[in-house]
């Protein structure tokens, strides 16, 4: 559990801003759930919940996701549900319940980049950026690779892409644990797109893999691989990212379960 000795409501992003950066254990709020699971002091809690960040607006070209919009918003709004055959709603709705969905939001989770993140990993296979009070809008996989550094996570955006399918398969020692690994992939247009999470660590786009798709499906409408291109695949991935041991898993069973869920993934994709 964590203890708070000071505690502000922002009425706007320069004064938490402020706020946040007067000392290194200021700390903002999001739903708060993940960080009442450890042990910390915190100097001054912020809290954004005047700031209007829990709305979702989709437009013709996007949707953009307030920082404290809940899990379950984004799991039942009906934009989210249709857009890559529900992708980005599929991937918050094993997360532990809906109580607890109802309490954590997306800001929270993408700005810590927990290497278990459910959306972390489904956002990344998309076109999604991420708007930072004094970083600015940058993409999301500049932001998982960059520093942690002091700011505020706005929104999220999420481009609309012509055509796109997507796919979020995870292995899970139970139906509400955190996952053991997590595979999520687009087609579109633009190509493909294979994220790989909980590897343990935070997700990483396979570009090797994703080159070799984009390589062996040009020119072709979506007929199947062939068995031998799935296996390609697979072991692509395998080599070109790290994965590792921990209680949920081991390194060898993650690099097995990598192979299996990236062929079942592209089979889906490609009918």
């Amino acid at each position: 559990m964590f203890t708070i000795n000071n505690y502000v409501v922002a009425t706007s992003l320069e004064e938490a801003y402020t706020v946040l950066t007067k000392n290194k254990s200021n700390k903002i709020l999001g739903g708060t759930l993940w960080m009442r699971m450890g042990s910390q002091n915190i100097h001054t809690a912020i809290d954004l919940s005047k700031l209007g960040l829990d709305t979702i607006v989709e437009t013709k070209e996007a949707f953009e996701i307030g920082a404290m919009c809940t899990l379950r918003m984004l799991e039942l709004h009906p934009g989210l549900q249709a857009y890559g055959n529900g992708m980005v709603s599929n991937c918050v709705k094993d997360i532990v319940g809906v109580q607890f969905r109802n309490g954590a939001t997306i800001g929270g989770s993408l700005f810590s980049r927990f290497g278990f993140s459910d959306p972390l990993t489904a956002l990344l296979a998309l076109d999604t950026y991420v708007e930072l009070y004094k970083g600015g809008t940058i993409s999301l996989e500049a932001f998982i690779e960059g520093p942690y550094e002091k700011d505020i996570l706005i929104k999220i955006i999420i481009k609309k892409e012509m055509s796109l399918t997507g796919v979020y398969l995870t292995e899970r020692l139970s139906h509400t644990d955190f996952p053991v690994l997590a595979v999520a992939m687009t087609q579109s247009l633009a190509g493909y797109k294979v994220a790989i999470g909980a590897r343990p660590s935070k997700a990483a786009l396979a570009h090797e893999t994703m080159d070799y798709l984009n390589t062996i499906t040009s020119g072709h409408e979506r007929s199947p691989l062939s068995n031998e291109q799935l296996e390609v695949c697979g072991e692509k991935v395998v080599e070109e990212l790290n994965f590792a041991t921990n209680m949920r898993g081991s390194q060898h069973y993650r690099e097995h379960l990598a192979k299996v869920l990236v062929k079942r993934g592209l089979r889906q994709l490609r009918g």
